[in-house]
This record gives C-alpha cells, structure tokens and sequence, in this order.
C-alpha cells in the first residue's frame, strides 16, 4: 500500500491535520522570514521610460501657502527649471512648522507650534533633508516614553528597534510591564477583528469597511481596554484628531504607517535648533537660489476663473481686507453682559450690544485671542499687548490694529460679517499669471480661497472643498522656570489620562538655544502639549493657560516653588479633520480645474503616509502632475509598504 492509498483511508481527519499543519508551518515560516528579512521601502512611481530631467522652456507657476507641501513643490519645481512664485499669508514661512522670535528677559528666543518628531520611514522629507546636505540639524532622541496620569499603568518606554510587524509586537510584549494589562484575547471575534484590522491594512478595503465609524464608536463594545488605554488612545490623539471625530480607517492608516507597516522600527529624530533654522530657511534659501521668489505677509484678494482654468490671481502685501461676507456662529460657551461672542479658538469675534459691528479678537501679534476687560480694553493673556474699544493698539508687542467688521445680515444664533475697509486709496493689489497653480493651504486657507474666485467655478471641486473638515483645536504652551528639575522620563514624553495636556518636551534638554540658556541660568524650558482638545471644557485661552499650569504642577510637583519667568501660549484650529465618511468626498492632487494642482496634508493620498511626511509627499506628488505634463521625469516617491501581512 503507498502512501497516497494511506492518505485516502483518513480522509476526514488528515485533511484537517494536513491543513493545520500547513498553516502553522506557513505561519512559522512568515514570522521567520519577517524577522530576519527587513522589508524594503516601496517606490511610488509609474515612469519605465527615461525622461527629460529639466525643463527647456519657459514655464511658471504660482504656489499659494509656504508651508511643508508648498515648500516641498516649490523646491522640486525649481530644481526642474520652472519659474516659481511662492505667496505665504503668514509673517513666516513654513505653517505648522514655523518659528519666529519672541523676547524673554531682553533676550531673543525661536518659538514654533510646538516638538516635532523625524521618523526614519519620512522617505520623501527625509530625501530633501539629505540633498539640502542638513542631516546634521537632526538629532535621535534615543528613547521614547508614554507616562500614564495616577499610575494607572506603568510608563511605557520604546527604544529605537528594527523588528518589523508581528515582531516588533512581540518585542513590546517581552519589554512592556503593562503586558498583562492589555486585555487581548483572539478567541474574542471582535478581538480578533482588531488584531485583522491593525496588521492588514489594505487602502482601498480598509476605507471602504472603516469608514464609516469613528474610533470612539469602534472601541465601545468589548475592546480590550488596556490596549485603547496604552496605545489607542495617546496615538490616536497625536493624529491631533479625537477619538470621537477620527474615521478607524483612518486611525489603520496612522497605526500603519507608524507601526505595523513600517519597516525602519520605532526610532525618531529632533531637531538641534527650531523648525525654522532647521528645516524650513534651508529649503526656503535653495527655492530662491535656483530663481524661486517668495513673499511672506501677503494676501490673496482675487482669483479669476475662464473655461475651468486659472487665469491670474491677484494679491495684496499685508492683511487683506476682503469685501467676500462670511458666516459665523454664535459661541455660546462665553458668556458676557453686553457682549456676545461668535467664531471659537483663534477666530473669534465680539459684538457689543446693539451695535451693527463687530471686532476680531485675534491679537495681530502672534495670534492669541484678547480679552475684554472691565475698562473696556482688550488685553492679550500671552505676550500683554493692550488694544482700546475699537481695537487700536495701545501697548506692544502688537503694531496692527484689531480687524473691525461690520455685520450685513442676522440669523439665529449666527451673523454674518464683512470686512471695514480703511484708507482704500493706499490699498495696492498685484495680479500674477501662470502656466500653473498650487493651492497649498491650510484648510481654512483653501476654502478662502475658493470663496474668492470669480467666473465660472467647478462647483464639484468646490464642493469637495467645502466640505473638507477641520479638527478640534490644539494649544501649545511653553514656560520658562528658573530652576530644573528630576526627570526619568524621554526629553519628548507623550502624556495619558490629563484633561488638558497629551505631550511635554523639555526644551532645555534638546535644543541648542535652551540647552545654552540653561548651563548659564540654571533654570528650564517645558513645553506642553494639547493635540485636540474641547471648546466647550476651555472656551478661553485664559482658561487654557490656567489648567496647562495646573496640570503641569501635578506633572513635575518640583516646578511650584519654582519662579515662572515667561511664558508663551499658541492656540489655533487649523488642522485638517478625518471623520468617519469622509475619505471618499476628499479632493485629489489633481484638483478637476485643469491647471490647478492641491497640496496639503487634507489631499487623499494613494499611499500611507503621516502628518509632516504626509505633507510632504502631497507637495511632490503636485510638482509631479506639472512634470508629467510637460513631458518630465518625475521624482521618485517612496512609501512604506502599502498594504499589511493580514487580510481585512
């Protein structure tokens, strides 16, 4: 009898045996190979053909918005040989990366919006870095922490480590002293389906089954409860995007790219100085060395529109005082007598009683909201400039006025407003044209600008544009003491469990300006952290400072007895929002107006990517459609692998 008639006699239980046996030893196999064959990055692009490299004729374009995407295209266009005009509305460049100088003492300090984290799979931020000869402005922060409020769980550290998934899970599970804590159990279906969904990301089927849930939905029946405490939650968060308003699919994407999808381990880099010098001067300086001009503290105030194309947009220097009326809604968590509030955050409007005009409460200083006093002034709680009842400035560091509004229409709980134009004869635009446009903004920014087009607009592209959707707000605030203290924890530390504060960075411990300030003073620099936090909890930034205090007392106890010498507060509601259902309306690089490219972290990308990375491959991907357009090369993008190990 041979062995064939041996496997006949036993079909029913060698067939299940055979197949057990076969998967343990395929399994075994995988997890084999994962773990001493590190993936490799994958490269986005399609050209198999060898392409011109560098333009041969006369072409321009017009970038609008100097942050990470715009920078990102502008540079790719320049190297290429095209002609680049780059318009930020800001003082500064670079958005949420951007730096500017604040005065502490007498002496000049750089502030930015807050610690930023380099991570080894930023393949396309990481490749400018390298070519603009920077790495050295980069340094690794060796360990990283999660510090959990009341010893809930013990802190979780994450060392620099190049296990791939399911390896690198089985290494946090050998070195975490909250493995026990997790809650999985894989014979629970709903279990099981975490543990699928988080190591099979799939773009299209994992958005196409995720959607349409938030996290905060997901996670509410039998979840298992450590595993959202100890690393749902505080990452989820550092999205800046609550568990409430974030699509899963788009925490899959996040967990992905981050982590179980990530071939180059949990490892990061920080900078040596402020985002500014680092990062965004070195690129800003190679945009102009190769032609590039760039204006800062301008406006757009005008986009024209003929046959589905861009034909000239028009610009002012300093604010723009736009005749376009706009809606806001009344605010009711601040309550006052004779006033009423509407806006929120850093947009935020007051309206005495009875009165037919309304004054913007945003300091022009560095954007903090005022407050109206008794005596009818308004103050900013951050760096204490002084406006009188009409906004005039009174005291620095502000040097413009308030913006005043005069209000056109009434409704229910909301108003609408328009600007007051001053001095109109002194006010100077200047029109551009292009072969091209790259609208890089911000949220905020790209529906502005939508709202200041004139002709006929794609009402479809406007459409996705109007929709798109903007997070809860975030505050960063950094304080200066006069004395250090004990910590055992990561100079970047993430926090779980506070009402207000999710980070602390201990500056003097990690950049060169605070690190000298420091050996000369004694004293320290901390930074805190909140990714998305509730308006209606902290409706003021007064509030905000209160509780940033009060929490960070809780957090370094020493700090009480020490003198708090300065501090510097930002606090805006700005970016991009990903709740359930809305990946599908979310507009594309090619916007659908033909000369038109998108840029910015709100684009839908067709490759898993994350906050500055993801900015900056949206402005690479826009410099490629204008490459590709006029017959070029286009740059080689890069990507972690797009899809996981399991099936969704």
């Amino acid at each position: 009898m041979n062995q064939l008639t041996n496997l006949k006699s036993f079909t029913s239980v060698s067939r299940r045996t055979i197949l057990k046996l076969l998967t343990i030893g395929a399994t075994t196999g995988l997890l084999g190979y994962t773990r001493f064959s590190k993936p490799q990055p994958r490269v986005f692009t399609q050209d198999n053909l060898d392409l011109p490299q560098y333009l041969n004729n006369d072409k321009s374009v017009v970038v609008v918005g100097g942050g990470l995407a715009g920078l990102a295209c502008a540079y790719e266009l320049t190297q290429r040989g095209f002609t680049v005009t780059l318009l930020e509305r800001s003082p500064q460049l670079g958005g949420k990366i951007a730096s500017w100088s604040v005065d502490v003492g007498g002496e000049k300090f750089i502030m930015e919006h807050g610690f930023h984290g380099f991570f080894p799979q930023y393949y396309n931020l990481n490749s400018l870095v390298e070519e603009l000869n920077i790495t050295d402005n980069f340094q690794s922060l060796e360990f990283y922490s999660v510090v959990f409020r009341k010893g809930k769980y013990n802190p979780e550290v994450f060392h620099p480590n190049s296990s791939v998934f399911p390896w690198n899970i089985v290494d946090l599970a050998i070195s975490s002293s909250n493995r026990f804590s997790w809650g999985i159990n894989l014979a629970k279906p709903k279990h099981w389906e975490v543990f699928r969904a988080i190591g099979g990301f799939n773009l299209e089927k994992t958005y196409h089954k995720f959607d349409n849930l938030s996290v905060a939905e997901w996670v509410e029946k039998d979840f298992p409860q450590g595993l959202y405490d100890l690393y749902f939650l505080p990452f989820a968060k550092s999205s800046l995007n609550a568990p409430n308003k974030l699509s899963v699919a788009e925490l899959m994407q996040f967990f992905h790219f981050y982590f179980f999808g990530n071939p180059e381990g949990l490892a990061f880099n920080g900078t040596r100085q402020d985002m500014g010098t680092s990062l965004v001067q070195p690129v800003a300086k190679e945009i102009e060395n190769k032609g590039g001009k760039i204006f800062t503290d301008v406006g757009v105030s005008g986009i024209n529109l003929q046959n589905n194309k861009i034909s000239s947009i028009s610009y002012q220097l300093g604010e723009v005082k736009s005749l376009i009326p706009f809606w806001v809604e009344r605010n009711l968590e601040i309550n006052q007598e004779k006033v009423n509030y509407f806006g929120s955050s850093d947009r935020l409007f007051a309206v005495k009683y009875n009165s037919n005009e309304a004054i913007s409460l945003t300091c022009t200083h560095q954007g903090c909201t005022v407050i109206l006093a008794e005596d009818g002034n308004f103050y900013c709680p951050c760096h204490g400039a002084v406006y009188d009842r009409k906004g005039k400035v009174l005291t620095g560091p502000a040097k413009q006025n308030l913006s005043r509004y005069k209000i056109t229409q009434r409704q229910e709980n909301q108003v609408q407003l328009v600007s007051i134009k001053e001095n109109k004869s002194e006010i100077i635009s200047t029109e551009i044209k292009a072969d091209y446009y790259v609208f890089a903004t911000d949220v905020p920014g790209v529906q502005h600008l939508f709202n200041l087009m004139e002709g006929e607009v794609n009402q479809n592209v406007k459409s996705q544009v109007q929709k798109l959707n903007i997070a809860d707000p975030f505050a960063v605030c950094r304080f200066w003491f006069d004395r250090d203290f004990d910590w055992k924890h990561s100079n970047f530390t993430s926090l779980s469990g506070y009402q207000l504060i999710d980070s602390i960075t201990l500056y003097h411990r990690i950049q060169k300006q605070f690190i000298q300030w420091h050996k000369k003073t004694g004293g320290s620099v901390v930074e805190l952290h909140a990714y998305c936090y509730k308006e209606k909890q902290f409706p003021t930034q007064e509030i905000l400072l209160t509780t940033f205090a009060q929490e960070l007392y809780e957090i370094v106890p020493e700090l009480k007895e020490a003198n708090l010498l300065h501090q510097e507060l930002v606090n805006q509601k700005n970016f991009s929002g990903y709740p359930p259902g809305s990946y599908q309306q979310r507009p594309e690089i090619n916007s659908g107006i033909s000369n038109l490219m998108f840029a910015g972290d709100w684009v839908k990308m067709p490759f898993p990517c994350g906050l500055m990375e993801r900015a900056t491959s949206s402005g690479l991907l826009a410099a490629n459609e204008i490459l590709s357009r006029e017959g070029l090369q286009r740059r080689k993008l890069f990507s972690v692998n797009p899809e996981g190990i399991l099936k969704v």
